[in-house]
């Protein structure tokens, strides 16, 4: 079987192909590679066994509604990106390159239901909004979310790709456009875009962004890139989600085979949180997400409640992280029923103190306090 890994175009990339040019969490520059960075689940884990875990971690425990989780529990994650996606809810919909932000009725809808589901098991769900979507009219599903104790983090205005060195690469949106980039290095322009996000927040709701999101996942994270990591600690950010592992998808179309299956369970031990050298902290994706269960592979729904919980058991069993990635925009037609989050809370119920439902900055922190 021709097995294929994520080797995404990166977000602002022009579309050629529609099916491998949206610029998502899978997104890459690295091709085939599969991340290189030492701080895997082994040095997650040692580093966690060394010193006990700071008081103030703050966060919602599933089912316990503790501050500080124990340094021996499994953490997991329930983070959802509110933008629009190509491809959904109909494979012909392209135009969400240009209207990130434009959050139809549906995928509010199904945030403000699956945030509902998730308080009622005693967690929350990390939000990631793209700034666009507060030029809304109305925003009270927002400042809903915010004021059941759901965090809402920053994933730039315009959902752009923060690697980029061109202006053409930076989104779709400045390429038909560029004009309204003109005679800015990207650098700027990306500073700007993530700055504008963090406004835009201020503004309509009235809240700093709880923490920040790549559009873009990559397999090496930052690495190698440490004015990009400034640039985040410069606006205010101590920890950022920017890894995605690479990990197997198989053939399009197909179901899930044990080989990725196998590879995907392998891939969680790259998706555990680490410092860069700046001081910045990853918290990373962890694999595989929604769009590339659903636009990648081609899945059907059983095959990706399969991994996610093989993903989450993996996680309980070694006392580790596990980053749900995953959009409302996507769920909505692919899991209307929300099985995917209804599941994952069953899972955390079954271990019971052996794991917790947590926010990415509980998932920082812990990760903070134990590397002083």
């Amino acid at each position: 079987m021709n097995q294929k890994r994520n080797d995404r175009l990166p977000c602002g990339a022009p579309v050629s192909d529609p099916a491998r040019c949206e610029p998502t969490a899978e997104s890459s520059r690295v091709g085939d590679r599969r991340s290189s960075h030492a701080n895997t689940r082994r040095d997650f884990l040692r580093t966690v066994s060394v010193a006990g875990v700071a008081a103030g971690l703050g966060g919602v425990n599933a089912l316990a509604q503790v501050t500080s989780p124990p340094r021996d529990q499994a953490l997991i994650a329930i983070t959802l990106d509110l933008e629009m996606a190509r491809n959904f809810p109909k494979w012909e919909d392209t135009r969400w390159d240009y209207e990130k932000g434009n959050l139809n009725d549906e995928a509010k809808r199904y945030s403000v239901e699956a945030a509902r589901r998730v308080k009622a098991h005693g967690g929350v769900i990390h939000f990631f909004a793209v700034g666009q979507v507060f030029e809304q009219e109305n925003v009270d599903w927002l400042k809903e979310l915010d004021q059941n104790g759901h965090p809402i983090g920053n994933h730039t205005y315009d959902h752009v790709y923060v690697l980029a060195s061109k202006p053409d690469d930076i989104q779709y949106k400045f390429k038909r456009g560029p004009w309204l980039v003109e005679g800015k290095p990207p650098s700027q322009v990306i500073r700007e875009n993530v700055q504008l996000c963090t406004e835009a927040m201020r503004t309509r709701l009235g809240i700093k962004p709880a923490g920040f999101r790549t559009p873009g996942g990559f397999a090496d994270g930052l690495n190698g890139r440490p004015d990009v990591q400034q640039m985040l600690l410069d606006c205010g950010f101590k920890w950022a989600s920017c890894k995605y592992p690479a990990h197997l998808y198989g053939t399009a179309g197909e179901a899930a085979t044990k080989e990725v299956l196998d590879d995907i369970v392998k891939q969680q031990a790259a998706a555990q949180p680490f410092v860069y050298p700046t001081g910045l902290i990853d918290v990373p994706m962890s694999p595989i997400s929604d769009i590339g269960a659903f636009r990648n592979a081609r899945w059907k729904l059983d095959d990706f409640l399969r991994a996610v919980r093989l993903g989450v058991e993996w996680a309980i069993e070694h006392r580790a992280v596990f980053d749900l990635l995953a959009h409302p925009s996507v769920l909505y037609p692919s899991d209307p029923e929300f099985k995917v989050v209804e599941l994952v809370c069953d899972l955390v119920k079954k271990a019971g103190d052996r794991a917790a439902i947590v926010d990415l900055d509980t998932i920082a922190k812990r990760v903070s306090a134990v590397t002083r």
